[in-house]
């Protein structure tokens, strides 16, 4: 939330009045002259001279989004975009955004028509083809039941066939043929499979339905992979013996290393390797890279798990690189024998130079590139041994150094390293490098499909290169763009700083972009997966800013979670014609447009609590909410309400409590506002010890660019609200969530226990590692007080913090939800409410 404003000052006042003539309300002129593009918006108002045209409240909201990036533009290309909010021609903020990145990168004159097409002005789509859409896109994806429901909107709202259609006709279809596909919502079989015609403007047969969409892992790059046993070999024999372990599936893995935790851009390494491997019915293994001892620490191999089955998916098996020490230190040998590996004591700088520097420039010969066989061998043993020390002695491929790929330049492939591993202990004091390392797990691993990132495309080289040196299997590595989130950074050492400088409250800080922090923070899983797959996979960097991420996130809880009346900073209000001790019980829905999700009872009586935001004593004609001489409604309540009188704390003149009526005339008020009773007996209200309102934790797009990050963290990236209220009704949301995802996780646990099984039921898929020490699959590791999620009305979306303490969870399912002696309610802050422009305040 924003700080207090202190209206007094003349420069926050003129500029308040200022954002107010382009028809945005007090509040949101107050938010926008305190935020960072507040001179941005200035500008844009007075340049093109918007302070008299009489614009709505709608139109100034688009501009004041468009003001955002509106400074990246040359004069032309801002009054362009301006123009198009004015006229109407940009009618939503999903417009403004393609026409903030359109004018980027376009200079004046605009060609009008490519701009439209771009922005979706002027967009048209009949009911029949967001039919035909929707029912192709649920064929292809594998959609399998109502609880897709939430996925499938969420992917299909951002496609770009339905980018630009109505929200509200695209969720109807859906449902509609969800009704069809999958029999109403709650029941048990599908209705019998009948033919089906598209809806049409006649009698006449229909015209025949477009080919279904193409998911992610059929079009595009994953699309273009080659088929398992399609990447070329050495020898024949090898692809045979691949083909025959695998039985010809998809084999993938994801290998991260175990020194750090896992941020938001590794969601897109797990969506791509588990999630092609599972579309192709094949496997995916979770194989840790713990070649690193010095940097490894076992919370990191926990959290890497937990979140890979948070997300959804289970490893067909955990495997390590330290699994196969010994064959790797056998193929080291072997390497050696063949001539094409040697030890080298050189110093890491002699190495550098050799290599060509810092420039890469010509390439020399290692002086010990030519040592004899048999003395390389010798040496290699003495350092397996421990008869060198860190730094003195190095095992180096010998590769081509005339290549133009540094990759080439006699890489090492074994180093000294005087470190205790955590699952080998002290035999080994040599470890291999990621480069000698990697290639070779995959191909003891029969991986059929090696799926990393661009930053690897280098060592591809390498990694072919030293297969086929020892004549082994080749997988075929293949190399897609990274995700990042601007705003935000992603760098292990600078995460790592921000941990242990205290600049945030650990690797789970619902401000950091790490997943266990986003988990934290109450982003389902689910919408962390339907984002990644609607940016689609290629071989470009995805640079992605915050707010489409959170708009996807937004879409997502839409409609899957219930709504509560929730007051943030709470005002008395007395109705003085309703009689003490008289309660009205009120029956609302948790989601006006879900019934499914059901709905709650909460008393209504002659104190209520409203958001001190919802009263003012200066009324004007833009403001519907409650003031001197205004009725307003109640949301739910059986009469609006009538201001009569008001208190005031004489200190510091702020209003303490409001006097009001029913009114009983006014049948329809313009504007209702939420509320939470007070009453006693039935635990009302709700009071909230701690509400945490997450805001972005750096102030520019790119803090990773900067000489010295820390200096951009936002000092308002968090702002605690104590003594926030809710309705009553949520105890009993609260343990309904946590009941339910205990079930799904028993469930999840079924399902990890026979892949294990499986697992082991196929040893010639898993080399000869597993030491049987890895961790494991535990149903409570996707039970967390996160999965209590809900719409705070008029407010945002919240979780409950894993702070929060709720004795109810520890009852069984019968016992009644209610507070109990030590229970202390913690909520974050998900995300905001979407802006409904078509409103005034």
């Amino acid at each position: 939330m924003p700080p207090k404003i202190d209206l007094n000052d003349p420069a926050v006042a003129e500029l308040v009045n200022l954002f107010q003539s382009i028809g945005l309300d007090a509040r949101k002129a107050q938010d926008a002259a305190i935020g960072k593009h507040s001179a941005s918006l200035r500008e844009l108002i007075e340049s093109n001279g918007l302070a008299g045209k009489g614009i709505d409240t709608k139109r100034g909201v688009l501009l004041s989004a468009f003001a955002v990036n509106a400074g990246k533009l040359g004069a032309p290309e801002r009054a362009y975009g301006v123009d198009a909010i004015v006229d109407g021609r940009l009618k939503t903020n999903d417009q403004v955004a393609a026409a903030s990145k359109y004018l980027e990168s376009h200079s004046a004159p605009i060609n009008d028509a490519e701009f439209d097409d771009v922005c979706g002005v002027g967009f048209s789509i009949t009911n029949e083809e967001i039919y035909n859409a929707v029912t192709g896109y649920i064929q292809s994806a594998a959609v399998t039941s109502w609880g897709n429901l939430s996925g499938v909107l969420a992917s299909l709202r951002t496609s770009p066939t339905l980018r630009w259609a109505s929200p509200l006709e695209v969720k109807n279809t859906v449902e509609r043929v969800f009704t069809e596909t999958f029999g109403p919502k709650g029941s048990t079989k599908p209705p019998p499979k009948e033919p089906k015609a598209a809806p049409t403007a006649s009698t006449s047969a229909p015209e025949e339905a477009p080919p279904p969409a193409k998911t992610v892992f059929e079009e595009g790059f994953l699309g273009a992979l080659h088929a398992p046993g399609g990447n070329p070999q050495i020898h024949p024999r090898l692809r045979e013996q691949h083909l025959s372990a695998t039985g010809g599936k998809v084999f993938t893995r994801f290998p991260p290393e175990p020194n750090g935790y896992l941020h938001i851009g590794h969601s897109k390494a797990i969506f791509v390797n588990f999630g092609y491997a599972a579309h192709h019915g094949g496997k995916c293994y979770l194989r840790y890279d713990d070649t690193n001892p010095a940097a490894e620490e076992a919370r990191y191999f926990e959290s890497i798990l937990e979140v890979v089955r948070w997300l959804g998916f289970e490893p067909f098996r955990i495997t390590y690189s330290s699994d196969y020490f010994q064959q790797l230190y056998d193929l080291g040998v072997e390497l050696i024998k063949r001539d094409k590996g040697y030890c080298c004591s050189c110093t890491a700088e002699k190495v550098k130079a050799d290599r060509g520097g810092d420039d890469h420039g010509p390439r020399r010969a290692c002086e010990h590139r030519d040592r004899p066989i048999e003395e390389s061998l010798k040496i290699f043993e003495d350092m397996k041994n421990g008869k060198y020390e860190k730094g003195t002695m190095t095992m180096r491929m010998k590769q081509d150094l005339e290549s133009g790929n540094p990759q080439m330049w006699d890489l090492v492939a074994y180093r000294v390293v005087r470190e205790p591993h955590h699952r080998t202990l002290d035999k080994w004091c040599i470890y291999p490098t990621y480069d000698f390392t990697h290639c070779l797990c995959d191909s003891f691993e029969n991986i059929s499909h090696s799926l990393c990132t661009t930053e690897f495309i280098d060592s591809r080289v390498s990694y072919e290169w030293l297969c086929d040196a020892l004549e082994v299997y080749k997988p075929r590595q293949s190399e897609y763009g990274r995700l990042n989130i601007e705003g935000t950074v992603m760098s292990k050492r600078k995460l790592i700083k921000l941990v242990k400088d205290g600049h945030v409250r650990g690797w789970d800080d619902p401000r950091m972009y790490t997943l266990v922090g986003l988990r934290r923070r109450g982003i389902p899983p689910g919408a962390i997966l339907s984002f990644v797959s609607t940016l689609g996979v290629s071989t470009a960097k995805t640079n992605i800013q915050a707010v489409r991420f959170e708009q996807s996130v937004r879409q997502y809880l839409e409609n899957t979670v219930p709504r509560l009346m929730m007051v943030l900073r709470p005002l008395k209000v007395i109705i003085e014609d309703m009689p003490e001790g008289e309660v009205l019980w009120v029956e609302k829905p948790l989601h006006s447009k879900v019934p499914e999700l059901g709905t709650s009872k909460v008393p209504f009586t002659r104190t209520v609590y409203i958001d001190q935001d919802d009263f003012r004593l200066e009324d004007s004609k833009d403001y519907f909410r409650l003031a001197p001489g205004k009725t307003v409604g109640l949301l739910q309540a059986p009469y609006p309400v009538v201001y009569v009188s008001h208190k005031t704390d004489p200190a510091t003149g702020a209003v303490t409590e409001v006097v009001v009526r029913f009114d009983k005339v006014t049948k329809k008020p313009k504007a209702f506002i939420q509320w939470v009773a007070e009453h006693k007996p039935s635990g009302s209200p709700v009071v909230v010890d701690e509400t945490r309102i997450i805001n972005r934790l750096f102030m520019s797009d790119d803090p990773a660019a900067l000489d010295n990050f820390l200096t951009d963290i936002n000092p308002n990236s968090l702002e605690i609200v104590k003594g926030a209220l809710v309705e009553v009704g949520f105890f009993a949301l609260a343990k309904s969530s946590y009941e339910d995802a205990k079930k799904e996780a028993a469930e999840r646990q079924e399902k990890a226990n026979k892949l294990e099984q499986e697992a082991a039921a196929a040893p010639q898929l898993v080399g000869t590692g597993g030491h049987g020490d890895e961790p494991k699959a535990a149903a409570e590791q996707l039970v967390g007080n996160e999965c209590v999620r809900f719409q705070g009305m008029r407010v945002a979306y919240f979780a409950l913090d894993k702070d929060a303490k709720l004795a109810s969870f520890n009852e069984g399912p019968k016992a009644e939800p209610r507070r109990h002696d030590g229970d202390y309610i913690v909520l974050n802050h998900i995300v905001s409410l979407k802006e409904d422009v078509g409103k005034s305040a």
